[in-house]
């Protein structure tokens, strides 16, 4: 392991892809560790592992994936495929200056980290992957597997799935439809499982840093 460094700010940038820009958060100096977050997530996901990162010696780079946060978002389906995620985190490791990196991934970001290592070993020397676990081709489709996960309520890759739904149901009264329960309980999960308030970002480019608002985790009674 890389000795300790001394603590860095993090800083926030945007840099050319195929799908036109990536956003992305840094902190730290040494080997790059790319960080992919899942769905339906950003960068802000690894607020936490970013510091640690960077204080054991690494130059922790979180990314907002194409569609989501300041990156770009493509209308085209197309523009979504497997192969163009993997070439924005090539593009990011070679617009960052640096010929390899480690990456790793949670939830849909493991599936993507995956892939990086499968098809572009030259870039990507090692993988992790949390959340989820490597599956090989084969077996049976993702949208059969989906349709028997969750017990009595629908998998939220199912309901986001269905083109159109989504957002019919939220845009109009996101309070008292499906979807709008289904986002409420991600977000309490989310505030469940945080811990400390994030890093706060100096300002790097052409945006502005601000402290991101964060509640701390509720204690249980007792």
């Amino acid at each position: 392991m890389p000795p300790r460094q001394p603590q860095h700010d993090a800083t926030r940038r945007l840099v050319p892809s195929l799908a036109g820009r990536i956003h992305l958060v840094e902190q730290g100096t040494g080997p790059l560790v790319l960080l992919v977050h899942g769905f339906p997530e950003f960068w802000y996901s690894w607020r936490h592992q970013l510091p640690v990162l960077a204080a054991a010696g690494y130059r922790a780079v979180a990314v907002d994936v194409r569609g989501y946060g300041r990156s770009s978002r493509p209308t085209a389906t197309d523009a979504y495929r497997m192969t163009e995620l993997v070439a924005d985190n090539v593009a990011v490791a070679h617009a960052l200056g640096e010929r390899s990196a480690v990456i790793v991934g949670h939830d849909w970001g493991s599936t993507i980290a995956a892939h990086c290592a499968l098809l572009r070993p030259d870039v990507f020397r090692a993988v992790g992957m949390l959340g989820v676990p490597y599956a090989p081709p084969g077996g049976p489709k993702p949208s059969t597997v989906f349709a028997s996960t969750g017990g009595d309520e629908e998998f939220y890759v199912s309901y986001f799935q269905q083109p159109g739904r989504a957002e019919a149901e939220i845009e109009p009264d996101v309070r008292g439809r499906p979807a709008g329960r289904l986002l409420r309980g991600a977000v309490r999960r989310h505030h469940a499982c945080s811990g400390r308030p994030g890093t706060v970002l100096r300002e790097s480019g052409r945006h502005p840093a601000r402290p991101v608002p964060h509640r701390p985790a509720a204690r249980p009674a007792g």
